[in-house]
């Protein structure tokens, strides 16, 4: 009897053995799978999602691309001649900027008052204007670079895109961009130059002299006549 009593005991101590491997095991594998889970959770919320990854580097390409096209028409100035340089940076400026709007935000209130027609022409005087102003400003290339510094956010749903321009010298010029989501797209709306300069509280300074003074049909020849006075070759 003890001999049947130590033999049993020892298979029943055997038994209780493996399943405590096995019990061992199956709460290690529990514990790494719920470690992998809560990983999984913790990488999710780090991780940006592609929408938001996608709204955050949008404007960036945008101006990247600007960039590029203005550093482009300086390295070909000479050749290209101010007109020249007009026809280089049109196509890319009057994508880049949403010039309906800026026309619009710089007359300002007087905007709403205007007949279509007058919409219309004011928006051509105001694009041809910009992109002539553009054209006569980037004239030359002495070893100039372009740098995007950050992209944030401004109220209430616009983006800042802060860059500037480093001269020859190592002096940097602030050039920050307001940019909007325009039907889908991202659009300048507004440029600070110095990083602090409003480019269209300048603009509706000057046209509401104007506006006020003789109306939108001379503000709309003004514009006309700024173009032509930027475009014509020294």
């Amino acid at each position: 009897m003890p001999g049947e009593f130590n033999t049993a005991a020892r298979q029943t101590c055997f038994v209780q053995s493996k399943m405590g491997k096995n019990a061992m095991l199956l709460i290690r594998k529990y514990k790494l799978a719920a470690a992998s889970t809560v990983l999984a959770g913790i990488a999710a919320i780090i991780s940006p999602s592609p929408l938001l990854a996608q709204a955050a580097s949008a404007p960036l390409t945008v101006i990247n691309g600007l960039n590029a096209t203005l550093l482009d028409a300086m390295k070909r100035a000479g050749t290209l001649g101010v007109k020249g340089r007009y026809d280089a940076l049109s196509p890319v400026l009057t994508k880049t900027y949403d010039m309906a709007t800026m026309s619009k935000l710089a007359v300002g209130p007087s905007w709403e008052a205007l007949p279509a027609t007058q919409k219309t022409e004011m928006i051509d005087a105001f694009t041809r204007m910009m992109v002539a102003t553009y054209a006569k400003r980037f004239d030359g290339y002495s070893g100039e670079k372009f740098e995007v510094l950050q992209v944030t956010d401004k109220a209430p749903s616009d983006k800042m895109v802060k860059t500037r321009i480093v001269q020859s010298n190592g002096k940097p010029v602030a050039l920050n961009y307001v940019m909007r989501s325009i039907d889908g797209e991202w659009r300048v709306v507004d440029v600070y130059l110095d990083g602090t300069i409003s480019e269209l509280a300048s603009r509706r300074s000057e046209f509401t002299s104007i506006l006020k003074a003789s109306g939108p049909t001379a503000l709309i020849a003004s514009l006309r006549k700024q173009g032509d006075k930027l475009l014509t070759p020294r």
